[in-house]
């Protein structure tokens, strides 16, 4: 591999060489001035300013293999005739292959502003408002003022933030809270802008607009979140800070060296091994060393139902070292059932179900709608119902089949004076256990304690106990109240229970958690949780969820099974291993093949590396990598 054996497309001023140049500069030329022009626009200016990065060492090996092929082409006579070669197809490849390797890192990235605009959507455009006189108009939302007073009708959007002044309802603030259960709203209770109003006409008075409601804010907080992501090449760009001019000096140095002491023709010595350590040490390997892993990583993860929506996610969810959970539609089901039946000595279960069912079949309340599905599944018959009464924040009553049937929960027993010990002492057993429990009265003497719950989803117990197994720490962070959280965490064995928030509480939730145990995965579903999934170090949704919950995620589970994310942690430590790996290779084939590119065996062995065979290489270790990053695809993470 002597410098009279370097191997290389020879010009001997044939027509046919002469042409072949011709088009091999024309067509190189145009992928460095197009595709190449960001490399030259972002790199020239960083060398300019002396502080080279990833961008100067391809413009300049790129530009340093196109100038040397230029000038064999146009002014051959001033090179000897052994070393006219061009080494135009150097240059286009090491364009192509970082182009490529940024291609598939952008595509990794995915989107960040969906989240956003999903939330905007839910803001209320028109509102009617009521005037003095009595009458109403519809007017834009911006129109309003605090004070103002509006009419709700039933399944509309409550337009902005507000007090009840009149009427009755249940409000689906799923929205805030996360819980499936509609909250009724009587005079004076709050109102949130963006919530969903029930089966009540409700008249209301504003109290906030614009920015300060709360649906804005949940906005804000979203932006200003996603907006905090720090990217993902940050390590690399670090140590290709000090690679960069690391390279430069290693080739002004071997051209020095070479013009000073080489033999003759020692310029063009010089000029060719330059060249052969620029183009050996362009960083093709290490471009594609993290977003190859990333994709590869990311396809594997996809075809286990995770999608990481975010590549980025893949280098830091590893770090994570506690990972919480929202509770409704996370580690349950969302989806309230009728969980026991206990019953008064003499009481038959069938009865006591067909009579509540019956009664509540004219509630609209969604507890209603679990008592329903219930009797449904024991194809029950409804009975005729009469004198059917339902007192906001108390319960329901009726008549049934001659017996007269009420149906809630304490505020119920202490409106009808009925004080029962059987009541309170299985009240408390199944509110110990994380139910709601409501009494059922037949002619105002305790029949039954009916217990309605949010089922919790099969994975939860194997995946905390996963978690745990991995030296994670788990939490829940909840609006619901504390007694039910601390209980379904008793049975998960989850570490943390930090209940009673709001979307805004979540979000300084988890920064408590990070200050006190590090960096912190959450998982949630709902649009309360967009805000805690985009502040988290990594968000993690679940495919069931909402829209802006999987938007402003970095991962997403499609397949709702919450060992998923147990296998996640597997796979981002995997692809962060597979990217040390790449990174590692392409520095320790710098390391190695540098000073072979600069001649250090040619005195005693009159051997150099070509330029041609320095572009080989380099594209042999971008192969290398590929075939590493490609050994994720049989990646298969503990179960």
């Amino acid at each position: 591999m002597g410098s009279h054996m370097a191997p290389g497309n020879g010009i001997h001023n044939t027509l046919g060489d002469t042409a072949n140049g011709l088009i091999q500069f024309v067509l190189t030329t145009l992928v460095l001035a197009f595709p190449g022009r960001r490399f030259f626009t972002t790199g020239v200016p960083a060398l300019l300013r002396r502080a080279p990065e990833m961008n100067s060492l391809v413009a300049l090996g790129s530009l340093a293999a196109w100038g040397y092929s230029t000038l064999a082409v146009f002014a051959g006579e001033l090179l000897p005739q052994q070393s006219r070669h061009l080494y135009f197809e150097a240059a286009a490849v090491i364009v192509t292959l970082i182009l490529l390797g940024r291609y598939l890192e952008a595509r990794a990235k995915g989107r960040t502003g969906a989240a956003v605009q999903h939330l905007i959507g839910l803001q209320v455009k028109t509102a009617r408002r009521l005037r003095a006189d009595g009458s109403s108009d519809d007017v834009d939302v911006s129109a309003l003022r605090v004070g103002d007073r509006l009419i709700v009708r039933p399944g509309e959007r409550i337009p902005l933030d507000g007090e009840v002044t009149c009427g009755e309802s249940a409000v689906d603030e799923s929205m805030l809270t996360g819980e499936p259960l509609a909250v009724s709203k009587g005079t004076g209770d709050e109102l949130t802008g963006g919530t969903v109003n029930g089966h009540g006409a409700l008249t209301m008075t504003v109290t906030r607009t614009g920015k300060a409601t709360r649906l804005a804010q949940i906005i804000q907080m979203v932006e200003q979140a996603q907006a905090a992501k720090l990217p993902v090449q940050a390590l690399v760009d670090k140590v290709t800070a000090v690679f960069v001019p690391a390279v430069m000096a290693a080739a002004l140095l071997t051209f020095v060296v070479w013009l000073l002491w080489g033999p003759q023709p020692a310029l063009s010595f010089a000029l060719i091994n330059a060249v052969a350590v620029l183009i050996i040490a362009c960083p093709c390997a290490m471009g594609l060393a993290t977003p190859t892993s990333i994709m590869v990583g990311t396809g594997r993860a996809a075809e286990l139902g995770i999608l990481f929506h975010k590549g980025q996610a893949l280098q830091t969810l590893h770090n994570s070292r506690v990972v919480a959970f929202d509770k409704t539609g996370t580690l349950t089901t969302g989806k309230p059932v009728v969980t026991d039946i206990v019953l008064q000595d003499g009481v038959s279960a069938d009865a006591v179900l067909r009579w509540a069912a019956s009664a509540e079949h004219q509630s609209e309340h969604p507890l209603a709608a679990a008592i329903l599905q219930a009797a449904e599944a024991k194809e029950l018959t409804l009975a005729e119902v009469t004198d059917f009464r339902m007192t906001a924040g108390t319960g329901i009553e009726a008549r049934v089949e001659g017996h007269q049937i009420a149906i809630g929960g304490d505020a119920l027993l202490a409106a009808l004076g009925v004080d029962s010990p059987w009541c309170q002492q299985q009240g408390e057993a199944l509110a110990a256990a994380g139910k709601t429990r409501l009494f059922v009265l037949v002619d105002k003497r305790p029949a039954a304690v009916i217990a309605v719950a949010d089922p919790l989803r099969d994975s939860a117990r194997q995946a905390v106990t996963a978690l745990h197994a991995r030296g994670i720490r788990t939490a829940m962070i909840t609006g619901d109240n504390e007694r039910t959280a601390s209980a379904i965490a008793r049975q998960l064995g989850i570490d943390d229970v930090i209940a009673g928030v709001l979307p805004d509480g979540k979000v300084a939730a988890l920064q408590q958690l990070r200050e006190k145990l590090g960096a912190v995965a959450f998982v949630g579903d709902g649009l309360n949780d967009a805000p805690a999934l985009a502040e988290a170090d990594v968000g993690i949704a679940l495919g069931s969820g909402t829209d802006v919950a999987m938007e402003a995620a970095d991962v997403v589970l499609m397949n709702a099974d919450l060992n998923s994310v147990p296998r996640a942690l597997s796979i981002s430590a995997a692809t962060l291993r597979n990217i040390g790996q790449n990174l590692f290779w392409a520095f320790a084939y710098n390391v190695l093949l540098i000073p072979l590119a600069a001649g250090v065996l040619y005195p005693l062995w009159g051997i150099l590396l070509s330029p041609m065979l320095a572009a080989g290489a380099m594209a042999l270790s971008s192969v290398f990598v590929l075939a590493n990053a490609l050994r994720l695809r049989r990646l298969q993470p503990e179960r």
